[in-house]
């Protein structure tokens, strides 16, 4: 069983500010994801820096528990990978690298090797790794990131990806579609389909992140 201990604890802070998984951006799948993905951000009324991604895996670019890019995205996840070299590129996976399920790395290796892209070993869940994320890019300076505005989070998720994004201060790209039908999606994936809409329509924005000078 795949618990997440951060998940229901940092639930309880939407009750608080419901726009903490909103997204800044949407898109129906992983093929539709601007080059660069700044572009994805224009419409922010604000400089968008843009320096690394971090990517989601189960439902974002590959089927729920395979460890592969789907077919169908391969083309758009090589051309982001030339897109953002140099480690600029993470992956971050509630299944494979988080070591409360993942426990000897097994997983990780996999996807790594199918990818070509490093995947984050984190203790804490999304959306609570925030900190280890950061962590990462520090220890890479070659990323080039020195502030949580110069990430860009993609995922299909609401309350991992998206609230992940907006307690870290980046910017989010929600995929809403994903890989899986609808009506094979989890009971909170389907909540999550009508929770952004529902709260969107209401005035709720997610927070704008502020840049290193701000």
């Amino acid at each position: 069983m795949n618990l997440n201990l951060s998940g229901t604890i940092n639930v309880f802070k939407l009750l608080l500010k419901p726009s903490l998984c909103l997204p800044h951006a949407t898109v129906s799948t992983f093929n539709e994801i601007p080059g660069p993905v700044d572009k994805a951000f224009v419409n922010q009324g604000k400089h968008v820096d843009i320096r690394a991604v971090v990517l989601d895996k189960d439902d974002c670019f590959a089927y729920p528990d395979t460890n592969e890019v789907y077919p169908a995205y391969v083309e758009r996840f090589q051309q982001l990978r030339k897109e953002y070299p140099g480690g600029r590129l993470l992956i971050v996976s509630n299944t494979a690298g988080a070591t409360s399920y993942d426990r000897d790395g097994r997983l990780a290796k996999e996807l790594e090797k199918a990818t070509g892209v490093s995947v984050l070993a984190h203790r804490v869940k999304k959306p609570g790794c925030g900190d280890e994320i950061m962590a990462h890019f520090k220890a890479h300076p070659e990323a080039g990131v020195t502030h949580p505005s110069q990430i860009a989070i993609v995922g299909d998720r609401l309350m991992t990806d998206m609230m992940l994004t907006n307690m870290m201060g980046s910017w989010g790209l929600w995929i809403r579609d994903g890989v899986k039908p609808l009506n094979e999606k989890s009971l909170f994936s389907k909540l999550e389909q009508r929770l952004g809409p529902f709260l969107m329509a209401r005035g709720y924005q997610p927070p704008c992140p502020r840049s290193p000078f701000e």
